[in-house]
């Protein structure tokens, strides 16, 4: 099986070949990364052709698709989902989605519970708690980096989280007080990964939606205040 991965969930453009062999792990033919924030739109296309072209695969030859759903920004995370459901609708093949967070921890040899965070700005972090099975039992959430602290202390605590990954998991290991595992941002391997079992046993796609996490900025204006007459 040939699958596409796509995320553009972080600061990460993300775009890559991966076959996915019975219960063999994903084997990566080909991908592209590159960090650039602003980049979403500009490179995505580009990184799919180039790891297309580099793996030998053709778009005709592709069984799946497998899109990083979030949590993150609209306007980045956006451009990955349309254009996965634009190719999935295009080629009539199904567009498995999965969350960036999981994507990471599938990537992330730990060896008790993780704590995987990714960046939310506003001074907050995207974050996810999976057991020594590799199951997401916490998140995801949004939230600021002392308020996931004081959870992995106290209502999470049964948990024994240990270790964090992520692409901030450096910046905050002192507040968690965590042993930091590498980080990175999701991987081809690790997004196809986390939707590997859906893949094989030809499963239907989850709905396409994205993990925004936050009521949108823009709102629609209420009803005009009356002027009080003088």
């Amino acid at each position: 099986m040939l699958v596409l991965a796509l995320d553009t969930a972080t600061p990460a453009v993300t775009a890559g070949v991966v076959a996915l062999d019975g219960d063999a792990l994903p084997e990566l033919l080909a991908e592209r990364v590159t960090v650039d924030p602003r980049a979403h739109t500009e490179l995505l296309t580009p990184h799919l052709t180039a790891a297309l072209e580099e793996a030998g695969v053709g778009l005709d030859q592709l069984d799946a698709i497998v899109c990083g759903s979030g949590p993150g920004p609209f306007t980045g995370l956006r451009v990955g989902m349309v254009t996965a459901a634009a190719l999935g609708q295009v080629l009539d093949i199904p567009v498995h989605p999965v969350s960036t967070l999981d994507a990471i921890a599938v990537a992330t040899p730990f060896h008790t519970s993780l704590l995987v965070v990714t960046d939310a700005r506003r001074r907050e972090v995207y974050w996810s708690v999976y057991c020594d099975q590799g199951w997401r039992v916490a998140g995801p959430n949004v939230d600021r980096p002392d308020a996931v602290a004081a959870k992995l202390a106290g209502e999470l605590a049964d948990i024994g989280v240990t270790e964090v990954s992520g692409p901030v998991a450096e910046q905050h290991a002192e507040l968690f007080g965590l042993t930091v595992l590498p980080t990175t941002y999701p991987s081809s391997v690790g997004l196809v990964g986390a939707a590997a079992r859906e893949l094989r046993e030809g499963a239907e796609p989850a709905p396409l939606t994205p993990l925004y996490l936050r009521q949108p900025d823009a709102v629609e204006p209420g009803a005009r205040k009356r002027v009080s007459q003088a």
